[in-house]
């Protein structure tokens, strides 16, 4: 890195927070990205960790003149390479934005900085008798400005949605170095086009976001999970269906290939309790009752025994909870040293059995497999192509693009959770129209017209 670069940025933020050694840099250069798949980062690029809004807008100014580019860099818990720097860039650490500015109950807001994590986040709400936030995509290191600037997800999406519907207001720094004050405590505002929904989940690639006001809820009080085991996949699937048009709202239904339970509980030191059946659903509720509660718990299992579960499995304490969810949550520990290619695709949740079945028969083809996980009743679906003897096995791109093509067949999307990143920008023109593309491409050059803004993401300009 050129050292005229590096004196401005110490001239910025301080001699303490500016890195260039690589071996404390090594960290802030790649994501939780597959390493077989993840692209190679510029190893010259320069760390900076500003401490708060004005210090990004001196730094944009500096980088817009001078034309460097620069990539925001959160908690870094991202999937799809989108913080990499590909390019020599000027590497942008939120970490320090740290401050929870406002805990608002009166209209049930937290006003933030873009560096807290959702640990923190949730750890302040503790203190607050009664209100919680929803969002949680799986890793509590996430901070909440990657959260907003990727669309952030995760199991519980069925029954709240994802981050782009919890955020009331941001402020942003563009390319230019401009400050924008977007959206606020309103819930109604309907003062001209909405560049704030525009900007969440664009990636990085926009503007960078330095404060979020999020709305709050009151918390639920009463959690049960419950494992119900079918003997076939289209069994369980209907189950889901009768599920959501029951009028229940679980907060999370997820699947998983029945060896991925049994596996990763082994490989945990415990034990899968769901011994008969090859398809299971671990269904979690929250209400805010304990009535509502065990009346929700006994809809869902009539339905599933209407669908031909075995005996279901009840967890009531939160440790028997707590020790399922684990198990949900570790499998790919136990897979992630044989995956090549991994996705997240999402197509209709009515659509979901078919588009499995055809998954499974592609990899057949192939004579391979694939570890299915399923946030089955919002439609996502996790599924990958398995290395042969450590490498990507000849076929992949092949495979991968079949996979695509089927998963348009039902309408569906290249990416449900984790982003186009550096990882996915050809993937996106098998599914988006050149109309759509080339918009998507004025909107960029209106935002960054000198393209400085976390380059070579989501589209290849």
């Amino acid at each position: 890195m050129n050292s005229i670069v590096k004196d401005n940025l110490v001239s910025i933020v301080g001699e303490d927070f500016v890195i260039t050694n690589i071996s404390q840099k090594t960290s802030y250069l790649y994501d939780e990205i597959e390493h077989i798949m993840r692209p190679k980062a510029d190893e010259n690029s320069i760390v900076v960790k500003p401490k708060d809004t004005d210090e990004i807008s001196k730094i944009m100014k500096y980088a817009n003149k001078i034309k460097m580019p620069v990539v925001v860099r959160g908690g870094g818990t991202g999937l799809c390479g989108g913080c990499i720097p590909t390019k020599e860039s000027i590497i942008l650490s939120t970490e320090r934005l740290k401050k929870i500015v406002e805990i608002d109950e009166d209209n049930m807001v937290a006003v933030l900085e873009a560096g807290v994590t959702l640990f923190e986040l949730l750890e302040e709400l503790d203190k607050h008798e009664g209100v919680g936030f929803p969002v949680h995509p799986g890793d509590e290191g996430a901070q909440m400005g990657g959260m907003a600037a990727t669309n952030a997800g995760g199991a519980r999406a069925v029954k709240h949605g994802v981050m782009r519907k919890h955020i009331q207001g941001m402020e942003v720094v563009l390319p230019s170095g401009e400050i924008m004050e977007l959206g606020g405590k309103l819930i109604k505002n309907n003062a001209g086009y909405n560049l704030m929904q525009l900007i969440i989940g664009s990636e990085g690639t926009l503007a960078i976001v330095t404060k979020i006001i999020l709305k709050i809820y009151p918390k639920d009080k009463y959690s049960a999970t419950i494992i119900a085991p079918f003997k076939h996949f289209n069994d369980a699937s209907n189950a889901v269906m009768e599920i959501l048009k029951s009028g229940v709202t679980p907060l999370a239904v997820e699947y998983q290939d029945k060896h991925l339970f049994v596996e990763t509980a082994k490989m945990l030191g415990t034990e899968w309790q769901a011994k008969q059946g090859n398809a299971d659903l671990m269904i979690i509720i929250s209400e805010k009752t304990e009535d509502l509660l065990y009346a929700t718990c006994k809809q869902i299992n009539d339905i599933c025994q209407k669908n031909n579960s075995y005996e279901t499995l009840f967890a009531g304490k939160k440790s028997e909870q707590d020790e399922l969810l684990l198990i949900r949550s570790q499998h790919y520990e136990y897979i992630k040293d044989i995956i090549g290619h991994s996705f997240d695709t999402a197509v209709p949740v009515a659509s979901i059995p078919a588009y499995l079945n055809e998954l499974k028969e592609l990899a057949k083809e192939y004579n391979t497999f694939t570890n299915i996980t399923a946030h089955i009743a919002d439609g996502n679906i996790h599924s990958d192509i398995v290395l042969v003897d450590g490498k990507m096995p000849p076929y992949a791109e092949e495979l991968k693009d079949k996979i695509f093509k089927t998963c348009f067949k039902y309408n569906g999307t290249i990416t449900g959770e984790h982003g186009v990143g550096k990882l996915r920008i050809d993937d996106l023109k098998l599914q988006k129209s050149e109309v759509e593309l080339n918009l998507m491409k004025s909107i960029k050059k209106v935002f960054d017209p000198n393209n400085i803004l976390n380059p070579g993401t989501v589209l290849d300009m």
